[in-house]
């Protein structure tokens, strides 16, 4: 029974990480922190790495202590939650950083209607260099109109 309960909380977690990824982007990478999320927007570096690769710490933290929790105070919840969080993390960063911005020359030849509305939904975003102004803020949920 208890691994029913652990499913539903990792792909509930997995969603749930969706909507965080919304929210911090529009309302913190766009927002206070725009300082740090820049240099993804405005290509003015001349490093492979970006200020903004600094947004995932704050999640991997949270999945590590989710699995220390779970490991050392025996709070059983806590595994499916921290393993969400890290299968949504590894998401983001193979639909993100491999498929859309090729930081690793994988994953090019994929050419099916999610993946096409998936690049337009982004490529959409990074229209705009600022911080304002900015569209779809998600990453795997794409709205409907940029399949048509």
């Amino acid at each position: 029974m208890q691994a029913i309960f652990w499913i539903f909380i990792f792909f509930g977690t997995f969603f749930i990480m969706e909507f965080n990824a919304w929210f911090t982007h529009k309302y913190i990478m766009h927002g206070f922190l725009w300082n740090l999320h820049k240099d993804h927007h405005q290509k003015d570096h001349d490093s492979w790495f970006e200020r903004n690769d600094a947004f995932f710490i704050f999640y991997a933290v949270i999945s590590i202590i989710c699995f220390y929790l779970w490991s050392y105070e025996n709070v059983w919840y806590t595994l499916p939650i921290g393993l969400g969080i890290l299968a949504y993390g590894i998401a983001y960063f193979v639909v993100h950083d491999i498929f859309i911005h090729q930081r690793f020359k994988l994953l090019r030849n994929i050419d099916n209607k999610y993946a096409r509305g998936l690049r337009r939904a982004h490529k959409i975003h990074h229209k705009h260099l600022g911080k304002h102004k900015g569209e779809n803020f998600g990453m795997l949920i794409v709205p409907f109109k940029y399949f048509k």
